[in-house]
């Protein structure tokens, strides 16, 4: 379960349910990009850095018996759940390709689409996954991308020093696993080298109060990685005690704001 362990949020029960919030607290954008993309009955789709397939489903869902998503995983947890998922739903268009994105070639198909979500930011080697994705792409097929461009936006009003510590032992983590939090910083340059012409580029970043939902998607991730941090050794028990309670402080208040770690979202054509 190598594959499972190094990964730097995990693929534990929590994280499942975490990712699940997420995403349905990204759904009303990625729908919106979807369609604004051209996604719908008939397409075929390649998922990248599927997870556990909450993405998936819903693509599967929009293009249909007609159309088809490969969807690409190298987690044997997330395999499992989206395809427990999949034949719950009765869903037989997807594919589930057990496979790493940096070692692996990718699967060619006549895709029209394809989709990646927070994987730039986690890969060893962004080139190496775009240029990848080059090859198999065909022409004039769409390439759309949701990835972290400026992680410490992410803070709160009034400001909270603990959070913003935390952020930064987040940063930290994710560099040392090799990772880039700010994972869309250099793709327009690896679009234009990889043939790939940018159609547009939208900043999502969300400014919420306690009781708007997406508070809960950074709120949740807190509660989550604490105890990973410590277990790193990063932290102690009292600081995350402090993280907490600052959190607690914020949503205990009607006037706290939350803005939100941005997102950027680049829809790109293969040339």
């Amino acid at each position: 379960m190598a594959g499972d362990r190094d990964y730097v949020l995990g693929t534990h029960e929590e994280e499942l349910a975490r990712l699940g919030l997420q995403h349905r607290v990204w759904r009303p954008v990625v729908l919106d990009c979807w369609q604004k993309a051209g996604i719908t009955v008939g397409k075929h789709v390649l998922d990248l850095g599927a997870g556990p397939g909450y993405a998936t489903v819903d693509l599967a869902e929009i293009v249909g018996p007609t159309g088809q998503i490969v969807a690409l995983e190298r987690s044997k947890n997330f395999i499992h759940a989206m395809g427990e998922t999949c034949r719950a739903r009765s869903l037989a268009n997807v594919k589930i390709r057990e496979l790493d994105l940096m070692t692996d070639e990718l699967p060619k198909g006549d895709y029209d689409f394809a989709w990646c979500r927070w994987v730039l930011s986690f890969v060893s080697d962004p080139s190496s996954l775009i240029r990848k994705l080059s090859g198999v792409m065909p022409k004039r097929s769409i390439a759309i991308f949701h990835e972290y461009g400026h992680y410490e936006t992410w803070h709160f009003l009034p400001r909270l020093t603990n959070q913003e510590k935390f952020r930064e032992h987040v940063i930290e983590t994710w560099r040392e696993s090799g990772g880039e939090p700010d994972g869309a910083a250099g793709l327009p340059g690896l679009l234009s080298t990889n043939d790939f012409a940018i159609r547009s580029a939208t900043p999502q970043i969300f400014c919420v109060r306690p009781n708007d939902y997406m508070w809960q998607w950074p709120a949740t991730f807190i509660e989550i990685y604490l105890p990973r941090l410590m277990e790193m050794g990063r932290i102690d028990q009292n600081f995350a005690d402090e993280v907490r309670g600052d959190l607690a402080s914020a949503e205990a208040n009607p006037n706290a704001l939350m803005i939100t770690p941005l997102v950027l979202e680049i829809v790109a054509e293969k040339l």
